[in-house]
């Protein structure tokens, strides 16, 4: 019985799906019918919860929406969800997000994941040994503090 409930469910499940965690903001397309018309309509949100397994897997998404916070469970093999993007990856260190239900405004903004891969670990920023000569902002040590005083006073 098991084993017959399993191929089904693995012919049930869709073959991509997008790879994104707890804190990304996704954007999931889903087909809506109206009358004998169906068409797709995106909910664009964070993530602040995924849970289950196999065809039950749901991820719920948050977003604000006229000033009210709005949340939709979408189960991510279902028929009616068409596609999922990635729109942006944020950096959590928590496996659910409830708490972003009672934050308003910057306080409910997550942040921005930094990819560090993209850099090589040749690739600097600042050359390591740089002459006195070449760096010109070592020129003058007090040139740098002079500069705002005079358009200060230039505008007064």
């Amino acid at each position: 019985m098991n084993k017959i409930i399993s191929e089904i469910e693995k012919s049930q499940m869709k073959k991509k799906v997008t790879s994104f965690t707890v804190g990304d903001t996704i954007k999931v397309f889903f087909k809506i019918l109206e009358g004998d018309k169906e068409r797709m309509q995106a909910f664009q949100g964070v993530v602040i919860s995924r849970k289950g397994s196999g065809v039950s897997e749901a991820v719920t998404l948050r977003r604000i929406s006229y000033g009210e916070g709005v949340e939709r469970v979408f189960l991510l093999h279902s028929p009616k969800v068409g596609k999922i993007e990635l729109i942006k990856t944020g950096s959590t260190g928590r496996a659910k997000l409830y708490y972003l239900r009672d934050k308003v405004g910057k306080k409910a903004k997550l942040k921005n994941e930094q990819h560090v891969a993209s850099v090589s670990a040749g690739d600097t920023a600042v050359p390591e040994e740089v002459s006195e000569s070449e760096n010109p902002v070592s020129e003058k040590p007090g040139a740098a503090a002079e500069t705002p005083k005079k358009e200060k006073n230039s505008k007064e």
